[in-house]
């Protein structure tokens, strides 16, 4: 049933920015640990700068696991953490916390395939030059990369833009849980049409903004 009438455009806005709120918050909480996540998890490779494969293996384990578990259910997991961190596991602040720690592992990968793919002859005369190890992250790593770790970020944000939507479940806030309540909950089909289009709407300006971001970039 579609029951337009029933649409309040103040609590639509409301959800709209409690959804722009999570994923802006948890994205940029997510990308401060994932880049150094996936640095390590390349300079500690065999043969790399930091070679240190028992790092590298562990690490990469825990990446993975992390990255299985469906977001429901780490969120779940993560109730009593949440609350101790940051004293409520509900709302946009309860939300950030398990919607950063589910983007981190997929970013983290990201990161590193960006950095894969970096010209390895880029190392080889910064050694020559003489710069140390950290220079070399610092000045050739990481200033390569920038472009290919931006192009990535659409992907990023759309995917934790998509788990903010399943948030709704446990109390998260956002479009996904306006959704739920004021759309399946009341049988109103029109609200879940509204929170979709919006939804679709802010994943395609993620990605043109990163798009545009990526081309001016490569201008320089």
């Amino acid at each position: 049933m579609f029951n337009w009438q029933y649409i309040d455009t103040q609590s639509v806005f409301r959800f709209f920015m409690q959804t722009i709120e999570m994923t802006l918050f948890s994205a940029l909480i997510a990308y401060a640990l994932a880049i150094p996540l996936g640095i390590i998890l390349v300079v500690t490779k065999k043969g790399a700068i930091l070679q240190n494969r028992p790092l590298n293996i562990i690490l990469g384990a825990v990446i993975n696991i992390f990255r299985s578990i469906p977001f429901l259910l780490l969120a779940i997991f993560l109730i009593p953490f949440t609350r101790q961190l940051v004293g409520t596991s509900l709302g946009v602040r309860g939300m950030i916390v398990p919607l950063a720690i589910a983007a981190t592992p997929f970013i983290a990968r990201l990161v590193e395939n960006a950095l894969l793919e970096m010209d390895k002859g880029l190392i080889e005369a910064a050694k020559s030059m003489g710069a140390n190890r950290f220079k070399i992250v610092c000045k050739v790593y990481l200033p390569e990369c920038v472009p290919s770790i931006i192009l990535t970020a659409g992907v990023s944000v759309i995917t934790i833009l998509g788990f903010t939507a399943m948030a709704g479940i446990v109390g998260g806030g956002g479009l996904g849980q306006w959704a739920l309540d004021h759309g399946h909950g009341r049988s109103n089909n029109a609200v879940v049409l509204v929170a979709i289009i919006l939804l679709v709407v802010i994943a395609q300006v993620v990605q043109g903004l990163v798009f545009l971001v990526h081309r001016i970039l490569n201008k320089k």
